[in-house]
């Protein structure tokens, strides 16, 4: 009988140590709202600081508009401004608006750069438009936009 009592002891003992770990895990997780998990508008704001982005004709902003694969979609950003000592692109943000992390990149830049611009490959998990946001070295930003068709969802 003191050995069944023993293990019974143990499990209860154990249970009690790894609830609420798990318990407290969840609520911290559900408190914190980090990088990851940031909506566009909340990605947007980050970036920029509330500041007003405009729509410009600047950014050469290509991506494909049927994406056969979402977990590979190819873009590319070319920004035509100078990239001098005191007027240069400061940095381009690539976000989207229907995936769980809005941010798909952040590359920043110098004017040792020569030229802003910028390829990668991204993840979308449906049919969204994907943004480039660009800031400039003077602190502001404009951006560019494009829709771009998923036929199967490369996020999960």
């Amino acid at each position: 009988m003191r050995r069944r009592e023993f293990i019974q002891g143990m499990f209860a003992v154990s249970a009690v140590a790894i609830t609420p770990t798990t318990v407290l895990a969840k609520e911290d997780k559900a408190k914190k709202k980090g990088v990851n998990d940031m909506s566009f508008e909340d990605a947007l704001k980050a970036i920029t600081g509330g500041k007003e982005v405009k729509e410009s004709k600047k950014i050469k902003f290509t991506a494909p508009e049927i994406a056969e694969n979402g977990a590979v979609v190819p873009i590319k950003v070319e920004v035509d401004h100078p990239m001098e000592e005191n007027n240069y692109v400061k940095a381009i943000h690539i976000l989207n608006t229907a995936n769980g992390n809005a941010r798909c990149a952040d590359v920043m830049l110098t004017p040792a750069n020569g030229r802003g611009y910028f390829s990668t490959r991204i993840k979308l998990s449906k049919t969204q438009d994907v943004v480039a946001v660009v800031a400039l070295s003077d602190g502001t930003f404009i951006k560019a936009s494009s829709s771009v068709k998923v036929t199967i969802g490369g996020c999960g």
